[in-house]
């Protein structure tokens, strides 16, 4: 009877981000621009997708003209998502195994303007719903084939902090990221034996982006006294914290929600 095979399972290294192929979605405006400048600054081949920011995608592309991809896909739409997926691999050579899920429906951070608890509406609910949450299990899943091929895969999905702290009651975006935090730890769970990891990054207010352009001054300065780090968190240091969610070093790392709001918010 041959005795059972004892030896430690060794994780797979994922490759360097300059051997990856990225889709970030939502990245033509805004956060998802900054991420797909870190990601392109670290060499990697990026697939800019965008909505109708086109000036922006195409901006990226003229500056790194060998590495960059614009592509506009609503994340809503299996077909445009699937299609999407395959220009990024005849254009690059390869599947995409890294997904950061970015994108966001449209939305006004106005707390003065949000739907408060009897004005909230299903349509409310629905229309982040299906923005943050079908788009995001779309783009996994189109990618999932080109994942289990190349034996890794790093899914990367976009939250918050107003989970822990909901300083301004924005219900329908709130729900949204949650449900989107869910879906990464089940996620997690199932694609973990095919060496793909799933995590989210949540932030804050960050300093600044176009969704924070109108912010105070005011407000700025209060996170600040609040922080740990007594600073309002820059994009450049969030798309910091997705490099190294995507990179070599993290892969025992999945099913996790790392907050990178300079400390504001704890767990």
């Amino acid at each position: 009877m041959t005795p059972p095979d004892t030896s430690p399972v060794v994780a797979p290294i994922a490759p360097d981000i300059s051997a990856q192929i990225v889709l970030i979605t939502g990245a033509g405006r805004g956060l998802g621009a900054h991420l797909a400048r870190a990601f392109l600054r670290e060499g990697a081949r990026v697939v800019v997708n965008y909505r109708r920011s086109e000036e922006g995608a195409r901006a990226l592309v003229a500056d790194y003209p060998e590495h960059a991809l614009a592509v506009a896909a609503d994340v809503c739409d299996r077909d445009g998502v699937e299609a999407m997926l395959a220009r990024a691999s005849e254009r690059f050579g390869g599947p995409v195994t890294t997904v950061v899920n970015n994108a966001l429906p449209d939305f006004a951070f106005n707390g003065d303007a949000r739907p408060g608890p009897d004005s909230l509406s299903w349509e409310h609910l629905d229309h982040q719903l299906q923005g943050v949450v079908r788009g995001a299990l779309n783009t996994v899943q189109a990618a999932l084939p080109g994942m289990r091929e190349a034996g890794v895969g790093r899914v990367i999905n976009i939250g918050t902090n107003l989970f822990q702290n909901p300083v301004v009651p924005y219900h329908d975006y709130t729900a949204a990221k949650a449900a989107l935090l869910s879906l990464t730890r089940t996620l997690a769970q199932d694609l973990g034996p095919d060496n793909i990891s799933v995590n989210m990054v949540s932030g804050g207010l960050l300093r600044t982006t176009d969704a924070s352009k109108a912010t105070p001054d005011a407000v700025f300065d209060l996170i600040a006294a609040n922080t740990p780090l007594r600073r309002v968190t820059t994009p450049q240091e969030f798309a910091d914290a997705v490099l190294l969610l995507a990179s070599p070093w993290a892969r025992a790392i999945t099913g996790q929600n790392l907050i990178v709001d300079g400390g504001l918010v704890k767990g």
